[in-house]
């Protein structure tokens, strides 16, 4: 961090960490909806992740037992699940995997849960972002449900947790990620978003909870890392200029600022140039394209498909297939888009 006398903000600078991120890595992020950001910028970019499989998730207790069922590949029954408001739910799952159908349900949660335990047993990294301490514990089953999906509040009982507990529970979720997959590395971090809705002081105290018992489980346990996601946009970035419109969310400008600040501390010189060149292929498919059949268009495309062979030869575990089969479909079939 560095602080000038003619400046008026206090800027992060970023420390890389002691190992790399490469287009080789395995990567699962889970938690928050800013968990999305990063792992949607990163999928985008042609690196391997696995984001929120038990979609977004909040408090640290639903975090934890997301993960349980993963690693032992727990699959849900019609018992689990519960009908309101014309869905079927899961108060362990976000609302994505509702659905009107039981069956569509059943088999969007088993599934997401399967492919996320293959994923996970042979991942480098899972990144886990906490965004509150507050929990919402369903008073007939006794259980903390990581969506409400608007069930009336008076179902609800809401606990602050202590950063005890939530240092208890992650120490043992660790030990058994560990036993299941013995190279991972944890990187936490504390959500941005704001949870005003639980209340301003409440919101201040709850990241407080989580980042007080992130500290906790890296002093007691290996391979646990932390990236200050919540201090670079409350102390960095520090304006309502970088929030979007509701004022609770970081807009795109603060998640290209983080975004960045991310690559500097994981990746190395070789992935950074790698993803420059790989950002140029994104560019390209998504540059639009007025008239097919000149010889500039024509050029175009076989200046894509160009990068895409040369990239591919020297980096074949990158997937460029989407990308290979839009330009020669353009090159082929002229009058279709």
């Amino acid at each position: 961090m560095s602080y000038e006398n003619n400046s008026f903000r206090t800027i992060f600078k970023p420390k890389h960490f002691d190992f790399n991120i490469t287009y080789r890595s395995k990567m699962m992020f889970t938690g928050s909806c800013f968990t999305e950001n990063i792992g949607n910028k990163l999928g985008k970019l042609k690196f391997k992740v696995n984001i929120n499989p038990f979609g977004i998730i909040y408090n640290p207790v639903s975090v934890f037992d997301s993960l349980n069922f993963i690693i032992d590949k727990t699959l849900f029954k019609e018992k689990d699940l519960f009908f309101y408001n014309e869905y079927w739910h899961s108060f362990y799952h976000h609302g994505k995997f509702s659905h009107t159908d039981k069956e569509l349900t059943l088999r969007s949660v088993n599934e997401s849960i399967n492919n996320a335990h293959n994923f996970l047993k042979d991942s480098d990294f899972l990144f886990i972002t906490l965004g509150t301490a507050w929990i919402y514990r369903h008073i007939k089953t006794d259980m903390t449900v990581a969506n409400c999906h608007k069930v009336p509040s008076s179902e609800f009982k809401k606990i602050l947790l202590t950063s005890e507990e939530i240092s208890e529970k992650f120490n043992l979720i660790i030990r058994c990620l560990q036993r299941f997959n013995p190279k991972i590395k944890l990187i936490f971090s504390v959500s941005p978003v704001r949870h005003l809705k639980d209340g301003f002081s409440e919101n201040f105290l709850s990241k407080a909870v989580i980042r007080t018992s992130i500290e906790s489980i890296i002093k007691t346990s290996k391979n646990i890392y932390y990236f200050p996601a919540y201090e670079i946009l409350n102390d960095d970035l520090r304006d309502y200029r970088f929030y979007d419109i509701d004022l609770v969310h970081p807009n795109e400008v603060a998640v290209n600022y983080i975004f960045n600040f991310f690559q500097k501390s994981f990746f190395d010189n070789e992935t950074l140039a790698l993803t420059k060149e790989i950002s140029k292929i994104i560019s390209a498919v998504s540059h639009k394209i007025f008239v097919l059949d000149t010889e500039q268009t024509q050029k175009f495309l076989n200046s894509g498909l160009d990068k895409i062979k040369k990239l591919t030869e020297k980096h074949p575990y990158i997937d460029f297939e989407n990308e290979k089969n839009y330009f020669l479909k353009l090159l082929n079939h002229p009058t279709e888009r």
